[in-house]
């Protein structure tokens, strides 16, 4: 199981132009979300994706995750198949049509943020595995 790291927060204010204010409010509401949080997850990858220049982040099926600019690969994604490739980031461009420096870029994302990036390749390897033994229980249902 993953390693999950306990984290304190800390209050402070901040002051944003009325428009901004708006969208983030209609934004909550939208995603049935509170504010605060809405804006603490802006912040958070905001500073991430500064951080590291080819990353961003997207909503998927389990939730909110760093990929790589100009593809639809998560980091974690990458981050596996560098690990059947040895290690390498030549094999592994090569293997996802990638530019190595695209490679790279997941590398330095997952060696700054380890746990989130185990986290979610667990967690979409169970999901994996339990759509896998769904279909196979559905197929001994349909077929002869």
């Amino acid at each position: 199981m993953a390693r999950r790291r306990e984290i304190t927060t800390k209050q402070f204010s901040i002051r944003v132009a009325a428009p901004v204010f708006a969208d983030l409010e209609r934004r909550a509401q939208e995603t049935a979300g509170s504010r605060n949080a809405l804006a603490e997850r802006y912040i958070a990858e905001g500073v991430k994706m500064d951080d590291h220049p080819g990353i961003y982040f997207r909503d998927a099926a389990l939730g909110r995750r760093a990929a790589l600019v100009g593809t639809r690969l998560d980091v974690w994604q990458v981050i596996e198949t560098l690990r059947k490739h040895e290690k390498s980031v030549a094999d592994t461009a090569e293997y996802l049509s990638l530019p190595a420096e695209k490679v790279r870029a997941a590398v330095r994302f997952y060696a700054a943020y380890p746990v989130e990036v185990d986290d979610l390749a667990e967690r979409e390897s169970a999901y994996a595995a339990r759509g896998e033994a769904a279909w196979r229980a559905e197929q001994k249902l349909v077929s002869g």
